[in-house]
């Protein structure tokens, strides 16, 4: 009997044993989640994880950045058996910045929100680009943006529309009491790379600038979305920035400074550096920026600008349509510029050009190095509810030339000013443009509306193709 009683014990403790396990089998497959992730891509991954994996907590508080960094480490071993993907769940995962891999794919669920830190222990100090000698903010260096890389091969930033959230407001604050000692980081920038994708992301409240391809190849940004107020400093929306074989398409922009910023360098470095960007192609665009441009050539142009084919762009309540600025000092060149169907409402300036703009790295820019402007082309626009139709102002004894723009029409504002295009130091034509421009762009009629042009061949970034990558995701 005794023996009996034993056994009897042994037997209910082993079923309240595998209750419990059932139970807790149970508990698992509540907390384990699924999702079917497909998009497009330049590289589909043969391996894929979740950032929870690696410790991620998405309550907005608890830091990821060292669960980030472990994600990325981890993946690395599979760059070359076919790439690895980190899958970024829903949540509000807060992270100071983190360095990419090589093929390698970070992707944000739609409801997911990566928060930049405040904490700028947690913002590595970097030297300043060598094509710009300083930071922009201070002379120093300057932090790391809050997803970088560099020397990379294959790497794609993309989501369901994700967000990313660069929490500005403490930046601004910072810079405007000129209490930083370097420049502020920007939300992502990729450096010697090449073969890069940044698509189907929301962006909000950068720090300062938002997409920064460096010194890299073969872009593709497509889909995103930039916010920022429009009194932010500096929160420029993507700048492509001696860079070549690039394409911008579909995006839309709300910012404080210029909405698409093509750079290649500041005075004397982005001379000695000699990089430029050229083969750039910027397409159907929505801007809204009061205090800048819709799309600017400079003003840091010293390494060179080259082959820009710009269409489909509408502006609202933007400062200015197209502004190239340079100055003496900057040297390099802005050439072969193509733009076409640009539709704006409210606008101070359709078409602004600036050869004395100022802000020099230092003193030590050549007095001699004049930046050659020639080969400008902008055709089939209209506007309304325009202040001033164009202030065109080259350089004294360097005049900018090769300037052709045809079938504009320009509607001023109730309070427009009197005259509407004022010209200095500049050389080339109009046709068929409305109102008539100034006499150093003589009207060659309404026959040659057609005279300015845009090239009809493709450019290699055209020609990528994308691939649908499909995943299923299973994360606790």
């Amino acid at each position: 009997m005794e023996l009996l009683g034993r056994r009897t014990q042994v037997i209910k403790l082993f079923l309240v044993l595998v209750l419990v396990g059932l139970l807790r089998g149970a508990e698992s497959r509540k907390t384990m989640r699924f999702e079917s992730l497909e998009y497009t891509a330049i590289s589909c991954r043969a391996h894929s994880a979740s950032l929870t994996e690696f410790g991620g907590v998405g309550d907005g508080k608890t830091s990821n950045t060292k669960a980030f960094q472990a994600a990325i480490s981890q993946l690395s071993q599979y760059a070359s058996k076919g790439g690895a993907q980190l899958f970024v769940p829903a949540g509000k995962w807060l992270t100071g910045s983190f360095n990419l891999i090589s093929h390698f794919t970070l992707y944000l669920h739609k409801d997911a929100v990566l928060l930049a830190s405040q904490d700028m222990n947690e913002w590595p100090v970097l030297k300043p680009l060598p094509s710009y000698g300083r930071g922009r903010d201070a002379a120093a260096g300057r932090f790391s943006s809050l997803i970088f890389g560099t020397n990379l091969t294959d790497v794609i930033v993309t989501g369901d529309n994700g967000t990313i959230d660069g929490q500005g407001e403490f930046w601004w604050q910072q810079f405007h009491k000129k209490k930083l000692k370097y420049t502020r980081p920007y939300l992502i920038e990729i450096m010697f790379s090449t073969d890069i994708q940044i698509s189907n992301l929301t962006l909000l409240d950068s720090p300062s600038w938002n997409v920064h391809p460096v010194y890299s190849s073969n872009i593709l940004v497509q889909g995103i979305t930039i916010i920022a107020p429009i009194t932010s400093p500096n929160t420029d929306g993507i700048n492509p920035d001696s860079c070549t074989n690039t394409r911008i398409e579909d995006c839309y922009i709300v910012s404080g400074d210029d909405c698409v910023a093509v750079k290649s360098g500041w005075d004397e470095y982005g001379i000695a550096f000699g990089r430029p960007t050229k083969q750039l192609v910027i397409r159907r665009l929505t801007c809204i920026s009061p205090y800048s441009a819709t799309i600017a050539l400079g003003s840091e142009m010293s390494g060179g600008i080259q082959d820009v084919r710009a269409e489909d762009i509408v502006a609202i309540h933007t400062e200015s349509g197209i502004r190239i600025k340079t100055a003496v000092g900057r040297g390099g060149y802005v050439k072969a510029i193509y733009v076409r169907r640009m539709t704006m409402h409210t606008m101070k300036w359709v078409f602004k050009m600036n050869g004395d703009y100022g802000s020099h790295a230092d003193d030590k820019y050549d007095k001699n190095a004049i930046p050659e402007i020639k080969g400008i082309n902008y055709r089939d626009m209209v506007a309304d509810n325009v202040t001033i139709a164009a202030r065109l102002e080259g350089i004294p004894d360097h005049p900018f030339t090769g300037i052709c723009i045809s079938n504009v029409t320009i509607g001023l504002a109730a309070k427009a000013k009197k005259q509407p295009w004022t010209c200095t130091n500049i050389e080339g034509i109009t046709s068929g443009v409305t109102p008539r421009s100034c006499d150093l762009l003589p009207d060659q009629g309404h026959d040659k509306a057609t005279a300015c042009e845009f090239p009809a061949d493709d450019l290699p970034i055209d020609l990528v193709e994308l691939k649908q990558c499909t995943y299923r995701m299973s994360y606790l």
